[in-house]
């Protein structure tokens, strides 16, 4: 939250000023928001403080409501996702804490995309599809009820509206025809009268401090996690929010798949006779189309892929969902075999080996023979199929793996990230599949991910990321701390073990991964080797794919298995996933020299990078597999560099530490020093 004060104080500050462009609360905010995010506020923001925000405030001070406290720009839990406004009050009626969010919009005219009536042009000439403001404060509102149970406490507790105060009726027409609901209602400049009436009906002429408060020390509930989200729809049928661009996205996907297959193919199974398929989801034009979805680390790619395919589910069309990512696959067919009703597990167990496959699963696909291929981490996508079990008439055929999918299915899904590579073969990015599709006829819809629901929901934590690897042309900078995410340097790997299993024992979960500069053993009999050694500290891999130890989790349950603390993760069974606390051990593969982070290939051990494989290629790969890694964590990353020159440079880069604090009664424990703590993060229920 950038700022609050009551109605009357913010009065006091929207008069205009001689000689200033701003009003005096833009002013404020502009300062507000320089000081909290570390950059200058965008054009958009500033225009709207200065418009808009003045017409709620002259609306609740017209309406005697002086005492309402206004928050501006109100963070969601866990995403850089804000409320513009949420007011602040005692319910007239029952005395209760009442809220009431505000989404603002300077458009004054809309139009509403005939095939998709959530997604919107708002007029103001970037060409940006936006998702419809009814709809955008629907979402928000769901989502602050899932994640702040004070809102729970009653069912009348919050309301939210979108407000487009610049606009009539008649030059917004068409946003009417969304469905309102408490959640989300649309005034405009026509509905003033009606909007100071839904002022009065939620709050009382009473000082609304107590009611922010009760909101801002809300407990956050924990970030459902992209298992948590599995097993919850594998239970109960539950969806997730998705908000903003993830929404449009998805919704667009869904009704163009309503329009192109006749409402009897709701009612055919996914895997029906060729002779009888209907043909592919073809455009206006004959031409098939596929989407490719591009976000970076934690940016809902996985939840969209999960509810693309439950929405789809419903509706009666069954879309598979492919991955290159064994850990991720075999998580979710154990996830539905897992859920199963008794009598069930040998049922659902088919059905999770046909809902959720392999990239290399389809060469043998008859054209349009799969109607929904959702394929998620695409950025895993292999030049080829071909592998050591491959038939010899299919070895040597040069057929892109990518276009066996986008052949496969009548509408092919692609969601990737075009930083996390880890393997030579592996070339799956955005302009690889745009180009690969449009020159086998398709028409090809990109759209980014731009949000963010990991690591605090802090967007800086991510370009300082990339900036630390190199990733794109900036030069690494120093951490500054933004209240979102915590990021500190361990000591040695030992303190990084103990802290993090502190964490675990307070019930949040938490994991240790490192780079690939260490053998891995076969296990010894019934016990694992303990292949990672720094000094005197040592500790095993996780456990190999094609083996199984006692006491210790499959490999592609380790992120996810609470037994997953006792070993250290590799990139490949991390990737996809997320933990509250993550703990990263950089190797010797990757040091500063030479005053920039640079890839050491000879120090590297992962097999991928045997043989005759360009520099390149392996720098590529190192850098993007520290990106998976170092971007895992949902409250906090420790990182701990084997290189001395390396480890100093992290010191010199990041201000927060661990130290070991006093607690009267209890023995000391290790907690994160220097670096703010995300507001309202209490750890996981246990």
């Amino acid at each position: 939250m950038l700022l609050q004060l009551s109605a009357a104080e913010i009065g006091g500050l929207i008069a205009d000023q001689d000689g200033s462009v701003h009003l005096p609360i833009t002013e404020r905010l502009i300062s507000e928001h320089s000081a909290v995010k570390g950059e200058p506020a965008g054009v958009g923001d500033i225009r709207s403080w200065n418009n808009s925000i003045p017409v709620v405030v002259k609306a609740l001070l017209d309406c005697g409501l002086d005492e309402v406290e206004v928050q501006i720009e109100v963070a969601l839990p866990h995403t850089d996702s804000a409320v513009d406004l949420v007011l602040c009050g005692r319910h007239p009626g029952t005395g209760a804490d009442s809220y009431l969010a505000v989404e603002l919009k300077q458009a004054r005219h809309a139009t509403v995309d005939p095939q998709c009536p959530t997604a919107v042009d708002l007029g103001f000439s970037d060409g940006k599809i936006k998702l419809h403001p009814v709809r955008q404060i629907q979402n928000y509102c769901d989502y602050m009820m899932r994640y702040l149970p004070h809102l729970r406490e009653s069912d009348d507790r919050l309301m939210g509206v979108a407000l487009l105060h610049n606009a009539r009726d008649a030059d917004v027409a068409a946003l009417f025809d969304l469905p309102e609901t408490d959640y989300g209602f649309l005034y405009t400049l026509d509905d003033l009268d009606r909007f100071r009436r839904v002022l009065t009906s939620r709050f009382a002429a009473a000082s609304g401090k107590r009611a922010a408060l009760a909101l801002e020390q809300s407990r956050r509930e924990p970030l459902l996690k992209v298992t948590d989200v599995a097993r919850q729809r594998s239970v109960t049928g539950g969806g997730l929010t998705l908000l903003d661009e993830q929404f449009v996205a998805a919704d667009r996907i869904i009704r163009r798949l309503e329009r192109a297959s006749p409402s009897s193919s709701f009612n055919v199974g996914l895997f029906h006779d060729a002779d009888t398929a209907h043909g592919p989801a073809i455009d206006s034009d004959g031409r098939k189309r596929a989407y490719i979805l591009r976000g970076g680390p934690g940016s809902g790619k996985s939840a969209v892929a999960l509810e693309l395919q439950r929405v789809l589910g419903i509706k009666g069309r069954e879309a598979v969902l492919a991955s290159g990512s064994h850990a991720y696959t075999e998580t979710l067919r154990e996830i539905m075999t897992s859920t199963a009703r008794r009598g069930q597990r040998a049922s659902r167990s088919r059905a999770a080996l046909r809902l959720y496959q392999y990239f290399n699963s389809f060469t043998k696909t008859p054209p349009d023979g799969i109607e929904v291929l959702i394929c998620d981490e695409a950025h895993r996508l292999r030049r080829s199929s071909t592998y050591r079990w491959t038939p010899k008439e299919l070895r040597d055929d040069g057929r892109p793996q990518a276009l066996e999918l986008i052949r496969a299915a009548r509408v092919p899904v692609f969601l990737l990230d075009d930083h996390q590579s880890i393997r030579p073969d592996e070339v799956g990015t955005a302009d690889y599949l745009r180009n690969l599709a449009e020159d086998n006829g398709c028409l090809v819809e990109v759209t980014d991910l731009e949000g963010t629901f990991r690591a605090g929901g802090s967007k800086r934590y991510q370009r300082w990321v990339q900036q630390l690897l190199g990733l794109n042309a900036a030069d690494p900078v120093t951490w500054r701390p933004d209240g979102r995410m915590t990021l500190t340097v361990a000591d040695s790997p030992e303190q990084m073990d103990q802290f993090i299993r502190e964490r675990a024992a307070e019930g949040a979960t938490a994991r240790i991964t490192a780079g690939f500069c260490w053998p891995w053993s076969n296990p010894e009999g019934e016990r694992l080797v303990d292949d990672v050694r720094i000094g005197d500290w040592h500790q095993p891999w996780n456990v190999k794919p094609e083996h199984s130890v006692p006491n210790a989790p499959r490999s592609d349950l380790w992120s996810t298995d609470p037994r997953g603390i006792g070993q250290i993760g590799c990139v490949y069974t991390a990737q996809t996933f997320e933990y509250d606390w993550n703990g990263v051990i950089i190797g010797p593969d990757l040091v500063f020299r030479d005053g920039k982070f640079k890839v050491d290939r000879t120090a590297s051990r992962d097999p991928a990078f045997r043989g005759q494989v360009d520099d390149e290629a392996v720098y590529r790969c190192v850098r993007n597999a520290y990106h998976v890694l170092l971007t895992r964590g949902i409250v906090g990353t420790v990182v701990y560099a084997v290189d001395p020159a390396t480890h100093n440079e992290l010191r010199n880069r990041i201000t927060g530490a661990i130290g070991l604090q006093n607690y009267k009664g209890i023995r000391p424990k290790l907690t994160a020093e220097g670096s703010q703590l995300p507001s309202g993060f209490g750890g996981r229920r246990r």
